[in-house]
C-alpha cells in the first residue's frame, strides 16, 4: 500500500531516531520526490546530512525548509549551527539577524547568541577563501590532482593564512602525496586556529594511523567525536583503528566514546574491537580483583560483585551483542550466574544494577547460544524454579522479573512453554524482544521465502541440517561502510589486478552471495557497492529468515534472499557481474563443481569473491577433529559443551591455539569450527590449479593487513599477484591464513 507523505514522515522520523540513516533517507527522498519544497522532510535531509558529515550538503536543504516555513524555530537553528559548524560566522550571524527580526525565540537563540558572539570574537583574524575558491581546490584533489592542489592550496594561503578549511584540505593533500609529516603539521595548524575543529582531528588521526601511531591516532579520532558526537566518519575510523589495538594504560574516557561507537549499531563489528576493549577493562582494578575471586567469595556476595561491575558501562555494552572470547571473563560470568540462580528466591527486591547485569547476562547467554555448561545442581534449582514460575502464573500472578531474567540465563525465553503468558515489563523488555520477538518474526519470515527448488543432494541436505539447527553466526551489531561506491572503487581500493577493465563499466552490478548465511556478508556487500541488486541464497532457512530480519532492521532494501543449492544455480538462467562465496564451497561435497556452477552464473570479465580454508592453518584443528572422531563425541550441544570443557583443561599446545579462536565462544560458531559435517582444505597451488582450470584470473587477496605484511618481504610491484610467491610466503607462515583464503578473480573469455 502506498503511503501518504505524512506517513512517510512519520517513518522516516521513526528510522531517523532509531539511527537507520538510509531507511530515513530513503523515506525522506521518496517525500521529496512528491513535493520538492516539503519543509519537514528537506529540514531532516539537512539534518541526516550533518549527521554523517556532509556538513556543506545540509545548507541548500535548510534552505528550502525555512523558504517553506519561516515560522519553526528549529528550521533557524538547524541551519544558523550548520553555518557555524562550517566557520562561517559572518554568514551565520545573518542568518539569526533575519531569525529575530521573523520573531524566533527561545533558550536556543539565546545559546546561539552567546555563542556567535564569543566565535567571533576568537575568529576576528580568521579570513576564509571564497566558496568558488575554495570548491575549485576541493575538485582537484576529489580527482587527486594532488600537486595541482598542493601549489592552488599554498597560494591562496599567501592571501588567508589563518584559513581553518585550507589548512585541512591541504593536510589532506599531502597525505594524498603521501607527505605524512607535512599532513600533520597542516592538521595541527588547523587546530592551533580552531581548536574543536572535529574534521580536522579526524583527518590527523588518519595520518598518524598510516605512520603506524595508533595510540595517537585512537586519541585524535576520540577528540572528533568528542567535539561533535554525530561524527560517522570519526566513528567508523575509530572501529577500524580499535582492531588492532592493545592497551597499556587506563582511560575511561575511551571506554565511553567505545560504547558510543558501539550504540550507533552500523560502524563497527563488536567482535573486531572485543581485544582493545577488554584490554581496557583488565585494566580496572575492580574487575581485576573480581576476575580472580574463588566459587566461595563469589557465592557469599554476588551482589556487591555484581554493584562493582555493573559501573563498567563498557562490560554490559559488549555482553549485551557479542560473544565475549575470553576464558577469564567467561569464568567470573559461569560463577555470577549460579550464584544469582542459587539466592534467586531470597531476592525480594532487586536493584536496577542487578536487573540490569541480569539483562546484559540473559543477552549475553543467548548471543552465545548458551555455550557456557552447568552443573546438576544448577540443573535440580532450574525445575524446582520453573515449577514456581508456573505456579505463580496459574494463580493470575507474576513471577519476579530477576526470576525471570535469571531462567533466561540458561535458556531462551521462547523454550519456556509459559513465556506467552508473562507482562513484559521494562526490566525484561529487552530480553524479551531478543529472546522471543525476534525468534518468532523469523518464523513468520521463513513462510515468505523464495525456494529454487527441493534441496536433494547428500551433503548439501546435511550442511543444511546442522545451519537450521545452528544458523551461523547469531550477530547484533555490524560494521556498514559509509557509503556505497562503485567497482572500479573497491578495485582500487584494495589493489585488484584486473585482467579486463570492463567490469568497471558497470555502474548497476547485479551481485550473486552464494551461502549468505545470517546476512552479515550480504548485507555488508549490498551497503559496499553502489547501485547494486543482490541476490542472497543459502541452503538454511533459518539463516535466510535471520538474515531477512536483520536485512529490514537495517533498513537496506536491495536484498532478495532464495533458498537454494549452489548446484541448483544453473536452474535461474541468468549471469552475474559480481559474485561472492565465503566459507562455503568447502562444506561442500565437491568443492569443484560448485565452483563450476558459480564460474557459469558469471559474466564475462566478472568478479568474484572467493574464501577457502588453508590447510597449513588449519593443522590443529585438523588435530582436534581427529580427536572427536576417535572419542566417538557427537554434536549434540551437551556432547559440544562437553568436550569444550576438556579442551579448556588442557595444556596441550594445539588445545591452547584453538581457545584463541573467537569461533570458540558460541555454539554454532564452536559447531562450524570443529564439528562440521562436512569439511575441505586448500593450499594456495591447489587454488593456482583449481582457477586455471576454471578460466579464472587470481586478482588479489582482500586482506590489507596480509597483503601488508607480505609485501615487506615481497617488494616487486606485481609480486602480490604471484601465487606461487604467496605459497612460499604461506610455507613460511602458516597461520597468515587463520581466517581463510579470501581473494578475488575474474572471469576472462
Amino acid at each position: 500500500m502506498e503511503l501518504s507523505l505524512d506517513q512517510a514522515l512519520r517513518k522516516g522520523v521513526e528510522a531517523h531516531r532509531a539511527g537507520r540513516a538510509q531507511e530515513a533517507d530513503r523515506y525522506y527522498t521518496a517525500i521529496l520526490k512528491a513535493n520538492p519544497k516539503h519543509p519537514d522532510a528537506n529540514h531532516n535531509m539537512g539534518v541526516l546530512a550533518v549527521g554523517i558529515g556532509k556538513v556543506e550538503q545540509a545548507l541548500p536543504f535548510f534552505k528550502i525548509a525555512l523558504e517553506a516555513n519561516s515560522s519553526i524555530a528549529q528550521f533557524w537553528l538547524s541551519y544558523i549551527d550548520t553555518l557555524i559548524k562550517l566557520d562561517r560566522l559572518a554568514d551565520a550571524k545573518v542568518v539569526f539577524d533575519q531569525a529575530k527580526s521573523k520573531g524566533a525565540k527561545g533558550d536556543g537563540f539565546d545559546q546561539v547568541e552567546k555563542l556567535l558572539v564569543s566565535s567571533v570574537s576568537k575568529n576576528s583574524n580568521v579570513r576564509e577563501p571564497s566558496q568558488e575558491q575554495f570548491q575549485s581546490l576541493v575538485n582537484l584533489y576529489t580527482k587527486a590532482q594532488y600537486q595541482e592542489a598542493l601549489n592552488k592550496g599554498s597560494k591562496l594561503l599567501e592571501q588567508f593564512p589563518n584559513s581553518i578549511n585550507l589548512h585541512n584540505i591541504i593536510g589532506a593533500v599531502n597525505k594524498g602525496l603521501g607527505k605524512l609529516d607535512e599532513a600533520i603539521a597542516a592538521y595541527n595548524k588547523a587546530l592551533a586556529i580552531k581548536p574543536d575543529y572535529a574534521d580536522a582531528y579526524n583527518n590527523l588521526g588518519s595520518t598518524l594511523k598510516d605512520q603506524g601511531k595508533l595510540d595517537e591516532a585512537i586519541e585524535a579520532y576520540t577528540k572528533a567525536i568528542s567535539i561533535n558526537p554525530d561524527n560517522a566518519e570519526a566513528y567508523n575510523n575509530l572501529g577500524i583503528a580499535l582492531k588492532g589495538a592493545i592497551f597499556k594504560k587506563p582511560n575511561g574516557a575511551l571506554q565511553k566514546t567505545i560504547v558510543s561507537l558501539l550504540d550507533t549499531g552500523r560502524y563497527v563489528k563488536p567482535s573486531e574491537i572485543f581485544t582493545a576493549a577488554s584490554s581496557l577493562l583488565k585494566l580496572e582494578p575492580t574487575l581485576q580483583k573480581h576476575l580472580h575471586l574463588g566459587d566461595d567469595e563469589i557465592m557469599q556476595n554476588p551482589l556487591g560483585i555484581i554493584s562493582d561491575l555493573s559501573e563498567l558501562s563498557l562490560l554490559r555494552k559488549l555482553m549485551n551483542v557479542c560473544p565475549l572470547p575470553d576464558l577469564e571473563l567467561e569464568n567470573l560470568l559461569k560463577k555470577l550466574r549460579y550464584s544469582i540462580l542459587s539466592n534467586i528466591l531470597s531476592l525480594k527486591e532487586a536493584s536496577p544494577k542487578l536487573l540490569g547485569f541480569q539483562s546484559a547476562l540473559a543477552l549475553q547467554c543467548f548471543t552465545n547460544e548458551y555455550i557456557y555448561g552447568y552443573t546438576k545442581e544448577e540443573e535440580k534449582i532450574l525445575q524446582a524454579l520453573e515449577k514456581i514460575v508456573k505456579k505463580t502464573l496459574k494463580n493470575n500472578q507474576q513471577p519476579s522479573p530477576q526470576t525471570v531474567l535469571a531462567l533466561a540465563s540458561y535458556k531462551a525465553l521462547n523454550q519456556y512453554k509459559w513465556h506467552t503468558t508473562l507482562v513484559v515489563t521494562d526490566e525484561i523488555k529487552e530480553v524479551f524482544i531478543r529472546q522471543v520477538n525476534e525468534p518468532n518474526e523469523e518464523e513468520k519470515l521463513k513462510q515468505d521465502l523464495s525456494i529454487l527448488e527441493e534441496i536433494t543432494d547428500r551433503i548439501s541436505s546435511k550442511v543444511r541440517a546442522q545451519y537450521e539447527e545452528s544458523p551461523y553466526p547469531r550477530w547484533v551489531n555490524l560494521r556498514l561502510p559509509l557509503k556505497p561506491v562503485s567497482i572500479s572503487k573497491v578495485v582500487g581500493e584494495i589493489k585488484l589486478k584486473l585482467h579486463d577493465n570492463k567490469i568497471t563499466e558497470v555502474k548497476k552490478p547485479e551481485i550473486l552471495i552464494a551461502g549468505c548465511g545470517t546476512g552479515q556478508h550480504s548485507i555488508g556487500t549490498a551497503a559496499r557497492f553502489k547501485s547494486s541488486k543482490v541476490l542472497a541464497v543459502d541452503l538454511s532457512l533459518s539463516s535466510l529468515a535471520y538474515a531477512n530480519r536483520k536485512t529490514e532492521e537495517l533498513g537496506i532494501e536491495n536484498i532478495n534472499h532464495m533458498n537454494a543449492d549452489i548446484l541448483d544455480l544453473k536452474q535461474l538462467k541468468k549471469q552475474f557481474d559480481i559474485i561472492e562465496s565465503a566459507g562455503v564451497l568447502h562444506h561442500m561435497d565437491s568443492p569443484m563443481a560448485g565452483w563450476q556452477v558459480l564460474t557459469d552464473c558469471l559474466k564475462p570479465c566478472g568478479l568474484m569473491k572467493i574464501a577457502l580454508y588453508s590447510e597449513l592453518a588449519r593443522q590443529h584443528i585438523v588435530q582436534i577433529r581427529q580427536e572427536i572422531k576417535e572419542l566417538g563425541t557427537g554434536s549434540s550441544k551437551a556432547e559440544m559443551r562437553s568436550f569444550r570443557d576438556m579442551i579448556m583443561k588442557s595444556e596441550r599446545d594445539h588445545h591452547k591455539l584453538i581457545i584463541q579462536s573467537p569461533d570458540f565462544y558460541s555454539l554454532s560458531t564452536l559447531r562450524d569450527l570443529l564439528f562440521h559435517v562436512q569439511e575441505h582444505r586448500f593450499t594456495v597451488t591447489q587454488i593456482k590449479d583449481c582457477l586455471n582450470k576454471l578460466g579464472l584470473k587470481f586478482c588479489g587477496f582482500e586482506s590489507k593487513n596480509i597483503v601488508s605484511n607480505f609485501t615487506k618481504i615481497n617488494t616487486n610491484k606485481g609480486d602480490p599477484y604471484d601465487l606461487d610467491k604467496w605459497q612460499a610466503y604461506e610455507e613460511a607462515n602458516p597461520r597468515a591464513f587463520a581466517g581463510m583464503y579470501q581473494f578475488w578473480c575474474q572471469k576472462i573469455p
